[in-house]
């Protein structure tokens, strides 16, 4: 067994521990999106929602969409219902507010001041939380013998538990990154939709023994799954260069300098963090509308123009996935920043004079985040055509391709590049003989 990888990954003790910490932590997330809250029953509402399924012939309704990156749990009204996204929505919010806010970018700025805005996104997560959980109490008491106690007693005890449910998966989510294996967050919505795969293909394969779906049509989306896959990670591994000469230095007696570099810029540097970034927009005021839509007239007319398989929806969604390409690429890739690191390194790029390198940098960015973001867009958009064009289950049109896929795949690839890193840093082969993986950077 000498120079297998998987071997070798569990003789470094440091790497084992985090993998079994890694996994314990995701298998307790997991059982707690089985558990359901006080005062529900759970047998009414699989009556409901099997009813609702069949009446929408498969479509993406409200409640699949939100239920797909809480890991199944929000069906289930489980104490992680919402999942993850609180978190995520609430982690957009402060990066706005930093942009907007002089005051507040001076804080991330200052000593610890990265630790101050960690704790205020906490604290504005609660906040989302609490109003998202009143809006599930609201939606729960549309389904009929759903709840089992006074309506007060159950909206209390509901937005209680959801709202610690929801903290208590950023503070696993925070430990699997100081103490596992790759980025807890995007582990847990990676878990989540895992977990839901083999259910999708047993009800795939039902459809097909039913003859509701062509056996071709299967194979067709198979073969596109496959490509898109291949697809997906070209396009996250591909890069553009751009070539960066540095002139001699005489320091004392020493010569340093006279070397060709370059500036890798990926085709699309924010990874997947766009998909989930919308994804998250989308499903705060989707859930508040449909929850509220019971009682609200004209929040039940917006829940339905935004309905997930509608235009305006698809429309929005693509839209948001391009803002958040270019947002994040900003953020995290400032052509101001990288000019000003290579002149005062005394660098050039050759054919571009020193003070037009911040245009030409942003130029090249801009047209690279484009082809990026729009391919994003597209891989997006696939579960809905998939259901339009060969009528698949919403459950399995969603698992195979668009955002799912996205993730899968990204999350999947930097968590080998952590492996393989650890796994260099103790003096083994990687997990690829030819090449590296590279790391996604969620």
């Amino acid at each position: 067994m000498a120079g297998n990888a998987l071997v070798d990954i569990f003789r470094i003790k440091d790497l084992r521990q985090r993998l079994i910490f890694t996994f314990a932590v995701l298998m307790v997330f997991r059982i707690g999106a089985t558990i359901p809250i006080p005062g529900i029953n759970v047998n009414a509402l699989k009556l409901y929602y099997l009813t609702a399924q069949s009446s929408s012939n498969g479509a993406i309704g409200l409640a699949d969409y939100i239920d797909f990156f809480a890991g199944g749990g929000f069906k289930n009204f489980s104490v992680f219902m919402l999942g993850i996204m609180p978190y995520i929505s609430m982690s957009i919010i402060m990066q706005l507010l930093i942009l907007v806010f002089p005051k507040l970018k001076k804080i991330s700025q200052e000593d610890g001041g990265r630790k101050k805005i960690a704790r205020y996104t906490r604290y504005g997560t609660v906040i989302v939380c609490l109003i998202q959980s009143y809006a599930a109490t609201v939606y729960a008491r549309q389904i009929p013998d759903a709840i089992t106690m006074s309506k007060l007693s159950y909206s209390l005890i509901a937005i209680v538990t959801v709202t610690t449910g929801s903290m208590l998966l950023v503070w696993m989510g925070e430990q699997i990154t100081q103490r596992g294996v790759g980025n807890g967050v995007s582990l847990i919505i990676f878990a989540g939709i895992v977990a839901r795969m083999p259910e999708a293909f047993i009800l795939m394969f039902g459809r097909i023994k039913s003859k509701d779906i062509n056996p071709v049509f299967l194979i067709i989306v198979l073969a596109l799954f496959v490509v898109v896959i291949a697809l997906v990670i070209y396009e996250q591994q591909g890069q553009r260069k751009i070539p960066v000469h540095y002139a001699k230095r005489v320091v004392g007696r020493k010569m340093y300098g006279g070397q060709n570099t370059y500036i890798p810029f990926k085709i699309n540097p924010s990874g997947v963090i766009p998909v989930i970034f919308a994804s998250s927009v989308m499903t705060f005021p989707l859930q508040i509308l449909g929850g509220m839509g019971v009682k609200v007239r004209w929040m039940g007319t917006l829940a339905y123009w935004f309905r997930p398989s509608g235009w305006l929806y698809l429309t929005t969604y693509t839209l948001l996935i391009i803002f958040f390409a270019y947002f994040y690429t900003q953020v995290t890739l400032n052509p101001q920043e990288i000019s000003k690191q290579i002149r005062e390194n005394g660098g050039s790029i050759p054919g571009i004079r020193s003070e037009k390198m911040e245009a030409y940098l942003m130029r090249i960015l801009n047209r690279i985040v484009l082809a990026g973001s729009l391919f994003l867009a597209f891989i997006a958009l696939i579960p809905t055509l998939v259901q339009i064009i060969f009528h698949f289950p919403s459950q399995v049109a969603m698992l195979m391709g668009g955002t799912s896929l996205l993730i899968m795949v990204g999350v999947d690839l930097d968590f080998m590049s952590q492996i393989e890193g650890h796994m260099k840093m103790h003096h083994h082969e990687g997990l690829v003989k030819k090449g590296r993986i590279r790391s996604r950077n969620l």
